[in-house]
């Protein structure tokens, strides 16, 4: 199981934010050696940490495949990049964020990635979208679910559109 966390809080290419995530699943979906099992429901979310940019649409995509976890989060790149995302300051507004959530239970930590995301869990605009699409998922180095996960973001804005 591949999991991506999906979100974009500016306009790109005269698509909205909703219409570029969609678009985006479509591209990583189309990857070589990659099949789409699940699309979550999309979300509105304020920015975090809190600032004065618009609010992010996030959702999450389960995928089944053999990519090489490396790999695929250079396609992700390349996906942003054609939706317009120029890589700057954390936590900048953007045109599209593709996040390689997890691959199949691995556990990596190297400059390049980190797997599981370092961060997932703490936020509810990943961890409501990933139980859409995976209730059973188990987090492979705190070793609980999905669904305990979020309860411990229950107290975050999160909006279903």
């Amino acid at each position: 199981m591949i999991l991506v966390a999906v979100g974009a809080n500016l306009a790109s290419e005269g698509r909205t934010p909703l219409a570029t995530c969609r678009w985006a699943v479509d591209e990583v979906a189309s990857l070589p050696g990659l099949r789409l099992c699940s699309v979550s429901r999309w979300f509105a979310t304020r920015p975090i940490p809190a600032s004065d940019q618009p609010s992010f649409v996030n959702g999450v995509i389960r995928l089944a495949g053999t990519a090489l976890p490396l790999d695929l989060l250079r396609s992700l790149h390349r996906i942003e990049a054609a939706a317009g995302r120029v890589r700057g300051a954390a936590n900048a507004a953007r045109t599209l964020d593709l996040d390689l959530l997890a691959v199949d239970g691995q556990v990596i930590a190297t400059p390049a990635l980190t797997l599981p995301h370092p961060r997932m869990q703490d936020r509810a605009f990943v961890m409501l979208p990933l139980h859409d699409v995976a209730p059973d998922w188990r987090h492979p180095v705190l070793g609980v679910t999905a669904m305990s996960l979020l309860e411990g973001v229950a107290g975050q804005e999160i909006e279903a559109l």
